[in-house]
C-alpha cells in the first residue's frame, strides 16, 4: 500500500507514503488509484509531501489514473508538491494537465 486516504467532504485526499516514487510502485499507484476512483468520489487530492523523487514510470501512472477518473466523472488534482517535483511538472507541462494546490486546506477551499 503506498496510499493513505481519507474522505472530507466527498474529496478524497490520498497521501503518497513513499519518498522515491518510480517504476517499482507505479502498478500499484495505478490498482489503488482505480480502487479509489471506482467508489466515486467527485475528487481526489493527491499529496506529494513525502515524495522527494519521481520518475517518469510514476507520472505516467498518474496521467493514467487521470484518465480513468475523467471517464468516471471524477477529477484529481495534486497538492504538496516539493519544489523540484513542482519544476519536473512544469518542465513537462503536467502543470496544464493536473491542478496544483499549495496545500490541501487550498484545494478544499477551491473546491467548496
Amino acid at each position: 500500500m503506498i496510499l493513505n486516504t481519507r474522505d472530507e467532504n466527498g474529496i478524497t485526499i490520498a497521501q503518497i507514503l513513499i519518498q522515491e516514487a518510480n517504476l517499482t510502485q507505479a502498478d500499484a499507484l495505478k490498482a489503488e488509484m482505480v480502487a479509489i476512483i471506482d467508489k466515486h468520489p467527485k475528487k481526489i487530492l493527491t499529496d506529494f509531501s513525502q515524495v522527494q523523487y519521481v520518475d517518469s514510470s510514476f507520472l505516467g501512472a498518474m496521467v493514467s489514473s487521470l484518465k480513468y477518473a475523467v471517464a468516471n466523472k471524477a477529477d484529481i488534482a495534486v497538492v504538496n508538491l516539493p519544489k523540484d517535483i513542482h519544476d519536473l511538472f512544469a518542465l513537462i507541462r503536467l502543470d496544464k494537465v493536473f491542478k496544483i494546490y499549495t496545500s490541501v486546506e487550498e484545494a478544499l477551499a477551491d473546491s467548496n
